[in-house]
């Protein structure tokens, strides 16, 4: 084995490893009526299950990999030595887990400088581990996984979420929407976003698309997607979909007429002017000239 590939495999260890962690935390809470909860901004909420499945999982990357930086989706950053970068949401689907709702999972991609090497995605409900590492191909609970050989949106079946945390979109997201709907066979939501683009790896989903995520609703999915075979941009066909949080990935015989759909009603541009606050920034190398 390279040295490269026992790399990515202690990466992606302790990337499964917090995974689990965060996720028997998230269990221990999920429908408890002792949550603790906050809101960080309109229909944007935290709760001590996010806070104690973001510490656990920070206490085992920062034991294993001491010089590593790490951003959370609670914690922001903590700075690190080199050029590695964890990017975590210990709870992707908070609304659901807050409405009892078991559609939930814990996010965590490693980066290295500008690329995604290992990424875990868990929904400890149902046990659903997806996995990935650059070059090494994509698992769902060991098992490799391919996206879907569907070409075109015709009868595709479809994943997106809400702009809920920038409403300023909400009219080209609808319009999109529409677009899209009137093509294709179906489109779910199902309210976590790391999950959405797993099962859209896993050729579940045929393709999936969404405005202004953030980095850590994306990082780890992205992976799984490209490991899996399949496609991820931003609206305007590039690599800045961390950056600018919109995301369309799918197969690669529906990216196309996805990306075509939604430029009917919108590019990068438009969600610009309509949400001028992007998204959290990736500190650092990883925040620039990256190549997913």
């Amino acid at each position: 084995m390279s040295d490269v590939a026992v790399q990515h495999e202690q990466l992606l260890s302790t990337a499964v490893d917090a995974a689990r962690a965060g996720g028997e935390v998230l269990l221990r809470w999920f429908r408890s009526g002792e949550l603790d909860v906050q809101v960080k901004a309109e229909n944007d909420f935290v709760t001590r299950a996010d806070r104690e499945s973001e510490s656990v999982v920070r206490a085992i990357i920062a034991d294993r990999h001491p010089d590593h930086a790490v951003l959370g989706e609670e914690g922001g950053t903590s700075p690190g030595a080199g050029e590695f970068l964890w990017v975590v949401d210990p709870l992707d689907g908070t609304t659901n887990f807050l409405q009892g709702l078991p559609v939930f999972c814990v996010s965590i991609a490693c980066l290295r400088g500008p690329r995604i090497e290992a990424a875990a995605v868990l929904d400890p409900l149902g046990d659903n581990l997806f996995t990935a590492t650059r070059g090494g191909g994509a698992r769902w609970n060991g098992n490799p996984i391919q996206v879907s050989r569907r070409r075109g949106l015709a009868g595709a079946f479809l994943a997106t979420g809400y702009p809920f945390r920038a409403k300023g979109a909400l009219d080209l997201y609808l319009a999109v929407f529409r677009e899209v709907f009137l093509q294709a066979r179906a489109v779910r939501r199902c309210g976590a976003a790391a999950l959405d683009l797993a099962y859209t790896a896993a050729g579940v989903y045929d393709g999936f698309f969404e405005f202004r995520l953030s980095p850590w609703d994306i990082a780890a999915g992205a992976l799984l997607v490209r490991e899996a075979g399949g496609a991820i941009c931003d609206l305007d066909g590039g690599e800045r979909y961390l950056e600018t949080g919109n995301v369309l990935a799918a197969a690669p015989g529906v990216l196309g007429e996805l990306r075509a759909a939604v430029a009917v009603h919108a590019d990068e541009a438009a969600v610009a002017r309509a949400v001028p606050s992007g998204p959290a920034a990736l500190p650092g190398a990883a925040g620039a000239g990256r190549r997913w």
